[in-house]
């Protein structure tokens, strides 16, 4: 067991990302949380369960989300445990596991994070697309936070639109018994004049702190956007 101290944020063992909806930058904020997080002494490693849209390497299928949460790890995980399920077609992973002729299995997400955990301290785990977006078939996102005992993470892409998406995600995580630890708003549209103006009114409407704001830097390295983040 580790003997580091954890920050107040953090008594879990496991934190679970999520987004108010497809290409909001959820990877963007995990890689830079673990990075945030590995600054504070912790050993921390992402997490990618399942994601589709992967390309045919010499190594097998990867996914550019998972990659970026392996090189962000400095424990350096195996890839198949930190990418479980690869699966080749950019959809929903419930359409992608579909074509691919595989069901996803509970039991291999929970083995390969079981390995991660023992070698860290924190494991940072991002889903897919949205909050309600099914992992497969009868599966959801929640049910894999529920079985390792993560609390959630809201990624906001901030943009029109962004505070009914964010409100209507906070209340359904909440509703499905979750703590939500925090938000972190992404800025996806460098031309959203009233980026500012709706920052103040997150902040008010959610129910959990904000723990940063990612600047729009498409081509930042992860380690300087955790700079951004402010974590209790």
């Amino acid at each position: 067991m580790s003997s580091i101290v954890v920050p107040p944020i953090l008594p879990y063992r496991s934190l679970f990302i999520t987004g108010t909806d497809t290409g909001v930058g959820k990877t963007v904020a995990a890689a830079a949380l673990v990075h945030r997080l590995q600054r504070d002494g912790l050993r921390v490693v992402g997490m990618k369960p399942v994601a589709s849209g992967c390309e045919r390497t010499p190594h097998g299928l990867r996914n550019e989300d998972a990659v970026a949460l392996q090189a962000a790890s400095a424990l350096h995980p195996d890839y198949d445990d930190v990418n479980p399920y690869a699966l080749e077609i950019g959809t929903a992973p419930q359409l992608a596991a579909r074509a691919a002729g595989v069901r996803i299995d509970p039991d291999v997400l929970r083995a390969a994070h079981a390995r991660l955990a023992a070698q860290a301290d924190v494991v940072v785990v991002e889903g897919a697309g949205g909050w309600l977006a099914p992992m497969d078939d009868g599966l959801d996102q929640g049910d894999f936070a529920r079985a390792i005992e993560a609390p959630v993470v809201l990624v906001v892409g901030l943009r029109l639109g962004c505070l009914s998406h964010a409100r209507l995600s906070a209340r359904a995580i909440v509703a499905d018994g979750f703590p939500l630890l925090g938000w972190i708003g992404n800025t996806i549209d460098p031309d959203f004049v009233e980026r500012d103006a709706y920052l103040d009114l997150l902040r008010d409407a959610l129910p959990a702190p904000c723990l940063g704001v990612l600047p729009f830097a498409p081509d930042s390295d992860s380690g300087v956007l955790a700079e951004s983040l402010a974590l209790p």
